[in-house]
């Protein structure tokens, strides 16, 4: 079987060192993939290119895959994020965050197992802002149907196909009635309609946090607005570890882009110190979404050769300085590599 197209976006600040680790893991597993390296970010403008350059929105186009490391947002200013481009260009409506302890990474919470099924193109987070007046700003939260049932069919579809035995919405729909109001009807009506072997829960958004901080455990599926979803996915991160220990995918009908969820670091860009986990655990998800729900196949039986190669790694003590270890980047590597 010839290797499988996959666009590469190193990003910038870490991103190369935590992609040059990564791809020695997966060059160690015997995983096959042809890579197309593609540039975005700081590293595209350091280049005289536009911050998501035509070539590398032909490259996802034509392979349809992508790997991503982190990309450097400005705050405030500057040019905009280059996530919400990609979103944006090629429709990737349906981001997904695993969270789940790691053995070896001690936190206060236990058990923790959960997934975050967030709407990736409307709602506050989409940044459709204006100035009404000098000193009058205006930012517009957007919900439309297509987009509520579109999300709402994934995420019990997913939920289904993983096995997954319950999904809770949470929102606002007690003051915003017609926007979350339209997100949580649209997901009960799935539920009830198509998905009655699902569990179908809400929660008002602050209450829901509220639990979550007390006992993560009692959640399985969150299904969240735009920001809602981008605020409590960080938020679940916490319980196992931080950004560092989580991955993230961005799906949409035909284009899948997977990516380390943390920032790009530029304060330990180039010191060789950066976790490379999180961009490694994205790596696994993408090579589950090569397999085509094919347990046989040799991405299937890869992503669970290397999962089960850092879960021991961790297990055994080897871990970065970020997780209380003495590893550099590269020492890391190596040791999921010795333990493959």
């Amino acid at each position: 079987m010839a290797a499988r197209k996959v666009v590469l976006i190193e990003g910038d600040g870490i991103g190369p060192e935590i992609t040059k680790a990564v791809l020695r893991v997966l060059d160690a597993a015997g995983v096959e993939i042809d890579w197309t390296r593609c540039d975005a970010g700081i590293s595209a403008l350091d280049k005289g290119e536009e911050v998501l350059p035509a070539a590398t929105i032909a490259a996802i186009k034509e392979h349809k895959v992508a790997l991503k490391g982190p990309c450097t947002t400005p705050v405030g200013e500057g040019f905009s994020s280059v996530n919400v481009q990609l979103r944006k260009t090629f429709n990737l409506y349906a981001a997904v965050r695993p969270v789940r302890n790691l053995p070896g990474v001690e936190t206060r919470y236990k058990n923790v197992d959960l997934i975050i099924i967030r709407e990736n193109t409307e709602g506050l987070y989409s940044g459709v802002e204006n100035e009404i007046t000098p000193g009058v700003v205006m930012s517009m939260k957007v919900a439309t149907e297509k987009a509520c049932l579109r999300i709402a069919r994934w995420a019990f579809r997913f939920a289904t196909q993983r096995q997954r035995k319950s999904i809770t919405v949470f929102h606002k729909a007690n003051i915003m009635k017609l926007t979350d109001g339209l997100f949580l009807r649209v997901a009960d009506l799935i539920h009830q309609r198509d998905y009655p072997n699902i569990d179908f829960r809400s929660a008002i958004i602050d209450a829901g946090c509220m639990r979550l901080v007390q006992d993560p455990s009692q959640f399985d599926i969150l299904l969240l607005e735009n920001l809602y979803g981008d605020v409590v996915s960080d938020l679940c991160a916490g319980f196992v570890g931080g950004l560092g220990v989580v991955p993230g995918a961005n799906y949409g009908e035909e284009e899948a882009i997977f990516e380390a969820v943390h920032g790009s670091a530029p304060d330990i860009a180039g010191k060789n110190i950066a976790n490379p986990l999180a961009l490694l655990m994205s790596a696994v998800m993408l090579l589950n979404y090569l397999a085509e729900n094919d347990k046989t196949s040799i991405y299937a039986q890869a992503a669970e050769k290397i999962r089960a190669a850092y879960d021991q790694t961790l297990l055994d003590g080897a871990k970065t300085r970020d997780l209380g270890g003495e590893l550099n980047t590269e020492e890391f590597a190596d040791a999921v590599i010795a333990r493959l």
